[in-house]
Parts: structure tokens; sequence; C-alpha cells
């Protein structure tokens, strides 16, 4: 049972868990860096420890540092939100060699379905169909073009090279022809090596025009599982999504059925326990499974709105050791909803902005959320992603949600530092994103040229 966690993050999504854990009144520590001390989940938190300098590796990814504060805290339970730590197989099995419990899934788990290639061969048997690539022949790595060659892999291009263990666009390479093949490989190999310590890569059909569909799945590890819809990500920039939003246009109840009734298969059979999200490239009607994160997604709240469940709450409740309780008959949802990533970057280079904020106002009314951890006076330091905050809107409609988002970042006052607020508006006054035409993971490089 959990009654005091430590929260391994920061920025908004600690404040999130800072929240559910005070709702069912679970204590809370606080970690930091030596500059993250005015953070709103510090302030707020039961008990605060500061584990190292800015820098991620000193404070962020230091694991025995991590470990230690629940040691002397007295906490039964290790939060890692997203991003960071959250999907370290190695942190979560030191975490529960040291008696602690990871809110998440097992390491067996994380290690499974965080390696790509073994990702892709568990949901190719629930039938789901991977994007046609190449990855292994007789067990050995393609690691260069004479393998290709030698070995008469009939490659089509375009293609983009992946790391198994990459992610949020790190080391990935898109290749338009043969002669730039060699180079790509050895480019990502070495990029995968320093970010993901593992140069295992693997080579997929580039698709043109996809659009990224993701399903949220609940499970608690004992044959209970559900997914709650689906989240359209494609509005994309270099793969780093910047709007989400549920339901996906277009998706029919039976494709919605099928591709998420694989999804809980799938958690069954590995006994998958936590939160979760299966990504696919979606193009003419098919599914093709990219990868699975086996943690909280940034994106959750809109998958909330529109189902009425909490989910990091069920995610507490679950590592507590209590079995899901709700059935899939009993999932419900109803009208849309949108979410828009606000950063701090220069709305045209895209170069993070770092500095004290000098007035705030966060937006309101009926239908609209705001999920930040941001305040008039706070610093945004210059070592951490730039996302500072995310807005959600709600409505009957798409069309409600759109209008509801328009007046919501017209309100959204952030001064000091840049954003990206103006490219928001921007895309929601787009007569082809209102309209949902040539949405995919390419529209703001096709419409913006961005």
């Amino acid at each position: 049972m959990l009654s005091k966690i430590v929260i391994a993050n920061r920025g908004e999504i600690a404040l999130r868990i800072l929240r559910a854990c005070k709702e069912l009144g679970i204590k809370t520590v606080a970690i930091h860096s030596t500059i993250d001390r005015d953070l709103k989940h510090v302030l707020l938190s039961d008990e605060t420890i500061c584990i190292g300098l800015p820098p991620i590796i000193n404070s962020y990814l230091n694991i025995p540092s991590i470990i230690s504060s629940a040691e002397i805290t007295g906490a039964s339970g290790i939060h890692p939100g997203y991003g960071f730590l959250s999907e370290n197989a190695d942190f979560a099995e030191q975490v529960e060699r040291s008696g602690f419990i990871f809110i998440g899934p097992s390491p067996e788990t994380i290690r499974l379905m965080g390696n790509k290639i073994s990702a892709i061969s568990v949901m190719k048997k629930s039938g789901v169909k991977p994007i046609p690539g190449w990855n292994y022949e007789n067990n050995k790595k393609i690691n260069n073009i004479d393998f290709c060659n030698n070995h008469n892999i009939n490659i089509n291009y375009p293609v983009i090279i992946k790391s198994a263990y990459g992610g949020g666009g790190h080391g990935m390479r898109i290749v338009t022809n043969k002669s730039d093949l060699k180079n790509a490989i050895q480019t990502t190999q070495i990029e995968s090596k320093k970010i993901f310590n593992n140069d295992t890569i693997y080579i997929e059909q580039y698709l043109t025009q996809s659009r990224h569909i993701e399903i949220q799945i609940l499970s608690d590890g004992k044959g209970n599982a559900i997914y709650l819809t689906e989240r359209d990500c494609s509005i994309q920039r270099r793969h780093q999504k910047i709007i989400e939003e549920t339901p996906a246009w277009g998706i029919t109840p039976e494709m919605r059925t099928f591709i998420g009734e694989c999804c809980v298969k799938v958690c069954q059979e590995i006994n998958y326990r936590g939160v979760g999200t299966f990504e696919f490239l979606y193009e003419n009607g098919n599914f093709f499974f990219i990868e699975m994160n086996t943690r909280i997604q940034v994106e959750h709240p809109i998958t909330e709105m529109i189902t009425g469940i909490d989910l990091v709450r069920k995610q507490l409740k679950i590592a507590s050791g209590y079995p899901l309780n709700i059935k899939q008959h009993e999932i419900s949802t109803l009208g849309h909803s949108i979410e828009c990533r606000i950063n701090a970057e220069d709305p045209y280079t895209f170069i993070p902005n770092a500095g004290r904020i000098t007035r705030f106002h966060s937006p309101g009314g009926f239908g609209v959320r705001w999920e930040s951890h941001i305040y008039s006076g706070y610093t945004v330091p210059a070592y951490y992603d730039s996302m500072i905050g995310k807005l959600i809107s709600f409505g009957k409609t798409r069309k409600i949600a759109i209008a509801r988002m328009k007046n919501a970042l017209s309100e959204l006052i952030i001064q000091g530092i840049k954003t990206n607020i103006e490219l928001h508006l921007k895309i929601m006054n787009d007569i082809e994103f209102i309209q949902g035409n040539n949405i995919n993971t390419h529209y703001l490089k096709n419409r913006f040229n961005i």
C-alpha cells in the first residue's frame, strides 16, 4: 500500500501527481535540483529534498539520490512521471530491489515493450501489423549498408532509421535514396549509443500520409485491462507532439474496437501493470504499430475529459494493489477534447527561451482546463524541457472544443519570456485544421513550412 511517495519528476506532471496523492491521502516527498526550489509542487509537498545540481545527470537522473530520498523519508513508493527515468527498466528494478513500489510496470515489462523490436514481435502476435521494415535477419543486427547488400535486402525508399530504444524524435533519420543509407545508419547508431547507451537500430518504410493515433490503456497486472478510446497526435514538429485531440476523426467504432481489443490482449498476456499507451501510424484504413509508452502520457488529460476517469488516480490505486474495478462495457465517452502544449520558445526559430515570467494570467471558463506549474515571478530554467503548460478544452463537438480553445489561448497571458501561443492560435484558425482536412504528421511542414 502507498502511504507516502517520492515524486521523481518536476514541472506540471509533478504537480499533477501531488494533487492526485492529496485526494487519496498519500503523503508526498518532492525531490528537486538546486534551481527548482521554487517549483509549485515543491512548495506544496509534505516534504522536500534537494538531490543535486541542475544538470539532469546530477539530479533527476541520479538514481542513488532518488532512492536515498525514499529511504530517508520513509516513503513506500516512487512515481517517475514521464520522461527522465519513467521508462528506465534498471531504475524500476533498483527501486523494487530497495523495497519500494515502482509506480509503473514491472522492470521486465518495461524492457520488453521499451525495445521497439521486441515490442513489434509482441504486437504481431495480437494481429496488429508493424510498419513494413527490416531489423534482424538470423539474429544479426543491421549495422551497415554492406549487410543490406550482402543479404539481398530490398529497401524501398523513403525509409526511416530508428533506434530500438529511441523516443521523442531522438535516434531517427529519414533516408530518401540508397547513397545516403550508410551514413544515416552510422549517424543514427552514434546518436543512439550516446543517448540510449545502445546502438541497435532498425529500418522502416517511411509513411508520408499517416496520422499518429494512440490507444490509452489501464491494466492491473491481474488480468483486468481496458482501453480508453484513442487520441490523434498528428500535429507534430520534428516528431515532437504539439497538439493532441480525442476522439480521432474518421475512426469508426469497429476500427476502435479492433485496435483497442488488440491492445488489451497484449496487456493481459504480458501482465501489464498501470497506465500505458500503444502508438500507431494510421494510413489507408490500417493501424501500424510503432511503439508502446510504459508510463503516463503528457496528453492524458484529454482522455480524462471525455471519459471522466482520473488516470493518475487509477495509476496510484493499481500500484497500491487494488484491482481495476472498471469493465470495458462501462466505459462511455462524451464530447471532444483538445490539448495544446505551451512551450517556452521563440515562435519563429523554436529555440527554447528561459527567463523570469513577469506577468501571468491563466484562462478559464466552461470546458477549459489549465495544467501548469508556472506563476507570476517564476523563472523558467534553461536546463529542462521547454514545455511549461498544457491548455485543454472540451466541448460537446469538435467545433465547440476548437472555439473554446481559441478563447482560452487569447486569454492566456505569459509575459517576460517567449512562447508558442501564437502558433497554436494560427493552427486553431486554419481552415484545414478546422475542417479536419489533410491532417497527418506532416501537417505543420506542409501547411506552415515548419
